[in-house]
């Protein structure tokens, strides 16, 4: 796959551009387009294939990395859908998935297009901050469909074979609000904490004493601002209703403390350390793989719709099962007849 592919690279920021060098790195005929002049400029300094024209980037591609601001997404969607060949894989690396999929959905590119997010990054920014490993391991979200089945199995396969990634299959709202919990909201409260500390009187004396836990506690802060608060906007009713939660349980903090109950505060903070811990030795052990009839778009050559809508609907339900379970694949087989998953899942699932 990869010796053939021809990949696009749209928007060469921290994900784009690690995306892009570490096709790159593999051996893959890519080419980046940014709309930032100099970003161009630094990636032809690099030796890479950076034109002037987006549609000289994208043109003849089999797949296009869409990794602009999650503002620009829909309207570089429709611009690169009108610019590639039906055949093109389309996918993003924004961090919320509902609004871009209703968008492909309202605009016919469901089939081609596969929502997408890589859970990396770094508080850092720009072409000069990408690295090539930045997703080794990590976890990738893709938010299949029956229509873009195919596309999901081609993408997933090419995640797996040159990011090394670990593939989360999610439905676009559990993704939304998955990603408040995991993502947005740490941001916010980082961000909240930093602050706090910034307004205090004891501002300086503060930043003395500070260590590890504040660094960690405050360390996505470093972020751009307009690219968080971008995230938080797209995912504002989410991270709204899980911020009512972080209150409840502050509240409950608050309480314990007026009330000097101890237990109380015991309790609560060993609930927390559990889920870290549980966070630190998550290891899931390896699934059975599953096989499935490969099924194809309608426009395709299968004379039975209702069985392919029946095998298709049931592949769907499998992958969208498993992320949802908190498991991930690490392999998708796809043959002429067949497709076969490598999967993990957490213990008694």
């Amino acid at each position: 796959m990869v010796d053939s592919l021809r990949a696009a690279v749209v928007g060469t920021g921290l994900i784009g551009g690690s995306i892009l060098l570490r096709l790159r790195e593999r051996g893959v005929d890519v080419a980046g387009w940014d709309p930032d002049a100099a970003t161009r400029a630094e990636g032809r300094a690099r030796g890479i294939d950076f034109p002037d024209a987006l549609a000289d980037a994208v043109r003849d591609r089999d797949v296009v990395f869409l990794c602009g601001p999650l503002s620009s997404l829909p309207e570089t969607l429709r611009t690169v859908g009108r610019l590639t060949g039906t055949d093109c894989v389309l996918t993003d690396v924004g961090s919320t998935k509902g609004g871009i999929a209703a968008y492909a959905a309202g605009h016919g590119l469901t089939g081609r297009f596969v929502p997408g997010h890589p859970m990396a990054g770094t508080e850092r920014a720009g072409l000069t901050a990408a690295s090539p490993a930045l997703f080794d391991g990590a976890a990738w979200v893709l938010c299949p469909t029956t229509a873009g089945l195919d596309r999901f199995r081609t993408l997933a396969a090419l995640l797996v074979d040159v990011f090394g990634a670990r593939i989360v299959p999610l439905d676009p709202d559990a993704h939304d609000a998955a990603a408040a919990l995991a993502s947005h909201l740490p941001h916010l409260l980082a961000g909240a904490l930093a602050a706090t500390v910034a307004e205090a009187d004891l501002r300086d004396a503060a930043l003395g004493l500070a260590a590890g836990s504040f660094r960690d506690g405050t360390r996505v802060v470093g972020t751009p601002a307009a690219r968080t608060v971008d995230m938080l906007l797209n995912n504002r009713d989410q991270v709204l209703a899980q911020l009512d939660r972080v209150r409840g349980l502050l509240d409950r903090y608050a309480a314990a403390l007026r009330g000097g109950d101890a237990a109380a505060l015991v309790d609560l903070q060993q609930r927390a350390r559990g889920l870290r811990l549980a966070l630190l030795d998550r290891e899931l052990p390896a699934a059975a793989p599953r096989t499935f009839p490969r099924t194809l778009p309608p426009d395709d050559a299968e004379p039975d719709d209702a069985a392919r809508g029946a095998a298709a609907d049931g592949e769907l339900a499998y992958l969208l099962s498993l992320g949802a379970a908190g498991g991930y694949l690490t392999g998708c087989a796809v043959t002429d007849a067949t497709v076969t998953y490598a999967a993990h899942l957490p213990r008694g699932c």
